[in-house]
């Protein structure tokens, strides 16, 4: 079991910045991916930024976020992190943090609950 605690939501201008965290605890050995996903109402939630915990590390953005946000990782403290900056209204979403994970047989994805990111003068 993974555990995902999302923070650091809030209500931005545009223009400004934030930094998302996502605290994870549980068996994190089988974990091989972590990622960012954000949800608008009425539409499916969409990847905004993924990294691959094996395999050199590499990540991938959304094409909408390149160049503004940056994902990263702090082992010590099993924190997930997602620095936004230029932050636009199309911003405007719930965040989500997610934890792919393997035990060889089984891949299960882990949710956390979510913040919601609101982008308004």
């Amino acid at each position: 079991q993974v555990h995902l605690v999302e923070s650091g939501g809030g209500l931005v201008q545009p223009g400004g910045s934030l930094t998302l965290s996502c605290a994870a605890s549980g068996i994190m050995s089988g974990v091989f991916a972590m990622s960012w996903y954000r949800q608008v109402p009425g539409k499916q939630r969409e990847l905004v930024a993924l990294m691959r915990v094996i395999h050199g590390g590499s990540i991938n953005y959304a094409d909408s976020v390149k160049g503004r946000f940056t994902i990263s990782r702090n082992n010590a403290n099993k924190t997930l992190y997602l620095h936004m900056n230029n932050l636009k209204p199309e911003d405007t979403a719930v965040y989500y943090c997610n934890a792919d994970h393997s035990d060889g047989l089984t891949h299960t994805a882990y949710w956390g609950q979510g913040t919601q990111v609101t982008v308004s003068s």
